[in-house]
């Protein structure tokens, strides 16, 4: 099996092309490949898959380190665009694709970088999900020893923000896994 391993803001990924190579992953072997001691060592797996749209132009899979599969990643879509145009999968600036919950559009720009138009964001709590007795635009939150001012937001996959004074000091070593 060929894949390459590909970093976007923090998050690794192992990407494999299924267009052009059979393959089947079982949730034990994604937890044995993401392992980072005897696998490959990944945050999650991305799968290129043929579309099943044929307005699309491909089929992206997320699977998480334990194998679970999730309905977006917008950092593991911009591994994606790179990688199918690194592998000659499609030489299209703009890229359909669908997922486990909808769509994507992945836009290449001229400098190659990445624009990942992931449809509305939800700041919902109890969808994102985030224990909360109300929607609010921020939350008070004891966390990592702290007490600190976060908002929540999904778009397919659980976010916690924080607000921090200084980005370049944020402590983001003991916050970042909360």
């Amino acid at each position: 099996m060929q894949f390459s391993k590909m970093h976007g803001l923090g998050n690794d990924f192992m990407v494999v092309d299924a267009v052009t190579q059979n393959v089947y992953f079982s949730p034990e072997m994604i937890c044995r490949l993401s392992d980072r001691h005897s696998g490959v060592g990944f945050d999650q797996l991305l799968v290129v898959e043929p579309p099943y749209d044929p307005e699309l132009d491909f089929h992206y899979r997320i699977f998480n380190a334990d194998g679970s599969e999730v309905a977006q990643c917008g950092n593991g879509a911009r591994c994606f665009a790179r990688f199918v145009r690194m592998k000659n999968l499609t030489n299209k600036r703009v890229i359909h694709v669908s997922t486990q919950t909808g769509r994507m559009v992945l836009t290449v720009t001229e400098d190659y970088s990445v624009r990942v138009n992931m449809g509305e964001p939800n700041f919902n709590p109890q969808q994102v999900p985030f224990r909360a007795a109300r929607v609010e635009k921020t939350y008070i939150m004891r966390a990592a020893e702290q007490t600190v001012l976060c908002g929540v937001v999904s778009m397919g996959m659980p976010h916690c923000v924080f607000a921090v004074d200084r980005v370049d000091n944020a402590p983001v070593a003991t916050l970042g896994p909360v």
